[in-house]
């Protein structure tokens, strides 16, 4: 299984996705201001990676103060440190709850502790330290029961009897690459491929980053997962085909509404109105982490705009290489130079068109009044 985030002992380091699929080379993260620059830049991305690979650059850099036995003294100079950390590592991609939910919890540890007189500067940064390093663990383990409770729903609700076998589509990046490992949408697509129930996966590219065609593709090729790749516009043509038809649309989510509706990578939307015309299920597999009861509807979901660079430029490698033997990777112009932009990151999906919600604890439905409950999940 790829590995895409590796840490060890407060040395953290990242797969530069930037570099994939052509180079797999692993960067230091060894401070909470490399960390934000990788998350913004997209070296590291994925909700859930963005939020471990955020506690654990906070993880790092404290441990880093310890080693160099520079750390505070007084507990509340260490939690005033921890808090700006934070609150500066939000600010690097706001529309993914992971992050927010990662720091809010950090931030109640350690006002809880250093609520003690007792409270060293030391011993609050451990508790930082090994919280960060307990949600690496705990990540995959819930990627796995994700993987398994989607497994069970396609196998009883999406697929017939006489067609034992599903054949998904998916969109974006949600596999090892976004996230511990294993993954969410394609954690599913994993655990069907194990239990000998997929016959076919389909990929869309996922303009204008190219997370489908350069991440999750590499993902499915490097498992051996039977796969296509399609772009975005092939989608509903797709839909169209008996065979092989699609039993089901699987994607990821970077937050998701109180009331069910869901913010993803942009394109999401457009999957699910395809796919209730179509009568083909709509699912989104994601953590009950990435669940925000606090935000009511998709209505108050802040969506961030990415540089109008990724949609008039495209990366890609050359047929030549540097003296090092390497692929150079060139950046190319695809638009008229002074057309306007607009590239939002993320699209909202009305809880209407989504069929259930896949969690680590559990596939949550509708009612029979059309609505999700997701208090019942935690």
């Amino acid at each position: 299984m790829l590995q895409a985030i590796r840490y060890s002992d407060g040395n953290l380091t990242i797969l530069d996705q930037l570099q994939l699929p052509y180079t797999e080379e692993y960067v230091s993260i060894r401070t909470t201001v490399e960390a934000w620059h990788a998350i913004r830049d997209m070296r590291v991305r994925g909700a859930p990676a963005i939020a471990i690979v955020a506690a654990l650059s906070l993880a790092s850099e404290l441990s880093g103060l310890i080693s160099n036995n520079i750390l505070p003294t007084s507990a509340g100079e260490v939690k005033d440190l921890i808090t700006d950390k934070l609150r500066y590592l939000i600010t690097s991609r706001p529309t993914a709850v992971n992050l927010h939910e990662t720091s809010r919890k950090i931030m109640g540890l350690v006002s809880n502790y250093t609520s003690d007189p007792a409270a060293t500067g030391h011993d609050t940064a451990i508790i930082v330290i090994q919280e960060a390093e307990s949600m690496l663990v705990k990540d995959l383990e819930d990627n796995q029961k994700i993987g398994q409770n989607g497994n069970n729903w396609i196998i009883a609700k999406a697929i017939s009897p006489d067609s034992p076998k599903a054949t998904v589509l998916t969109h974006c990046n949600t596999g090892s690459l976004a996230t511990s490992g294993y993954g969410t949408a394609l954690g599913v697509i994993r655990a069907l491929a194990s239990s000998n129930t997929l016959r076919h996966v389909f990929c869309t590219e996922t303009r204008p980053y190219n997370q489908g065609s350069r991440l999750t593709a590499f993902e499915l090729v490097h498992d051996n997962i039977p796969a296509t790749l399609i772009t975005d516009s092939m989608a509903a043509a797709l839909l169209t085909r008996t065979n092989p038809k699609v039993n089901a649309v699987v994607v990821g989510a970077d937050r998701v509404a109180a009331n069910g509706d869901v913010a993803n990578k942009i394109g999401t939307y457009g999957l699910a109105i395809l796919a209730r015309h179509h009568g083909v299920k709509f699912l989104v597999a994601a953590p009950r982490t990435t669940i925000d009861l606090s935000t009511n509807s998709g209505d108050d979901i802040v969506i961030e705009e990415r540089p109008s660079s990724e949609v008039t430029t495209i990366k890609g490698a050359s047929d030549t290489r540097d003296a090092r033997g390497n692929l150079v990777i060139n950046t190319v112009s695809i638009a008229a130079d002074g057309i306007d932009v607009w590239n939002p990151a993320f699209d909202v999906t009305p809880s209407t068109l989504v069929d259930a919600i896949i969690t680590e604890v559990g596939v949550a439905e509708k009612d029979s009044r059309g609505k999700f409950h997701l208090y019942d999940l935690f």
